[in-house]
Order: C-alpha cells, then sequence, then structure tokens
C-alpha cells in the first residue's frame, strides 16, 4: 500500500473571488431595496389614511397632540437619528477592517433603538389612560397604525444590529467582504427616514 493510498484526502475550501464577493452584494442590496420599496408603499397607505382623518377631523388631532406631548417624541427622533450616525460609523470601521470598531458602535446603535422603543411604550401609556387607544377611536386606529408599524422596525433592526454583532464577535465581515453590515445599513437609514416623515406629518403638522 503506498503513501498515495493512505494519505487522508485534502479539503479544499473555496476562496471567494472578488467578483464573486461583488457580484453577491449587487444581488443582496437589488433584494434590499427591492423589500424597502414594498415597505414605502405600506408605509404611505398607513400615512395617507392618517393625513386624510387629520384633514377632516383637526380638533381632535390638536387635542391629541397637546395630550402627547411632543417634546418625547422629539427626544425620541433624535436617539433614533443618533443612531443613524453610529451606524455609518460602525459601517466605517469594519470598511477600515476594524471589527472592534464594528461591533463598538453597532452595540450603540443596538442601545439606542432598544431607548427609542421603551420611550414610544412610555408615550402609548400616556396615551392608554387619556382614553386614546387603538380601538378606542376613529383616531386611535389611523395613529397607532403607522407608529406601531415603525416601531415593529425598529425592533427587528435592533435584533438585526444584535446578529450583525455576534457573527463580528466570531470573526465576520472585513474590509474585503461587509455586505451584511452594508445592507443592514440600508435597513436602519430606511426607518430612520420613514420616523423623520412619521413625526413631521403626525405630531408637527
Amino acid at each position: 500500500m503506498t503513501d498515495a493510498t493512505i494519505e487522508a484526502p485534502h479539503e479544499h475550501h473555496h476562496v471567494a473571488s472578488d467578483h464573486e464577493i461583488a457580484a453577491r452584494a449587487e444581488n443582496l442590496k437589488m433584494a434590499t431595496w427591492l423589500f424597502l420599496a414594498s415597505e414605502v408603499v405600506i408605509f404611505s397607505v398607513l400615512i395617507a389614511i392618517y393625513f386624510l382623518f387629520r384633514l377632516e377631523f383637526p380638533e381632535r388631532v390638536k387635542e391629541v397632540h397637546e395630550t402627547a406631548g411632543v417634546f418625547l417624541v422629539a427626544i425620541n427622533t433624535f436617539l433614533l437619528l443618533t443612531s443613524s450616525w453610529t451606524m455609518v460609523m460602525g459601517l466605517r470601521a469594519i470598511s477600515k477592517d476594524n471589527r472592534q470598531g464594528l461591533i463598538q458602535w453597532f452595540s450603540f446603535t443596538a442601545v439606542l433603538g432598544t431607548v427609542f422603543l421603551g420611550l414610544q411604550f412610555v408615550e402609548y401609556n400616556t396615551l392608554s389612560a387619556e382614553g386614546i387607544t387603538l380601538y378606542g377611536d376613529s383616531f386611535g386606529m389611523r395613529f397607532y397604525a403607522p407608529t406601531a408599524f415603525h416601531g415593529f422596525h425598529v425592533f427587528i433592526g435592533v435584533v438585526w444590529s444584535l446578529l450583525v454583532i455576534n457573527h463580528a464577535r466570531k470573526g465576520g465581515y472585513s474590509k474585503r467582504d461587509h455586505i451584511g453590515v452594508e445592507v443592514f445599513g440600508l435597513y436602519w437609514h430606511f426607518v430612520d427616514v420613514v420616523w423623520i416623515v412619521l413625526f413631521t406629518v403626525i405630531y408637527l403638522l
């Protein structure tokens, strides 16, 4: 029996080429944009329904604004915008092969997103105490539908950011291949932009 016969076969691990990485990145980005486009349609319908109600019952909307208070929501808006900045810093870190920087900045993003949800819960409790509930009146349904749907997106984003952090801790992502971070960035920017629109239409106008 020769050495060639008894030698265990070597396992060959395929290393993706730059072209393969670029192609996968483009496919994932396209899929993400298509998904976000469908979400834009849903949010547009919910915002339009609220806006039409606001035009028909302006006094009711004014009453709710006074109950909710814009200050708390303004703080929440600032926190969410800040989380978008920390996300960008995390993306910048991994683009320089700084995996630890990605972990640190995305940890801030997850914390800020969690605080946003906590303050939104406080706001909902305040409104509920004043009788403004999902099924309490016509306004409640139109108010909670877009804001809670957005809150659900923030929750998904927080969980997603934690998954990115966990993958980075296991040695995932690099300067050469970090499409997973970029796709999350697209999603999180979308969440921020939608909130700016909601904040303007629901709380400021």
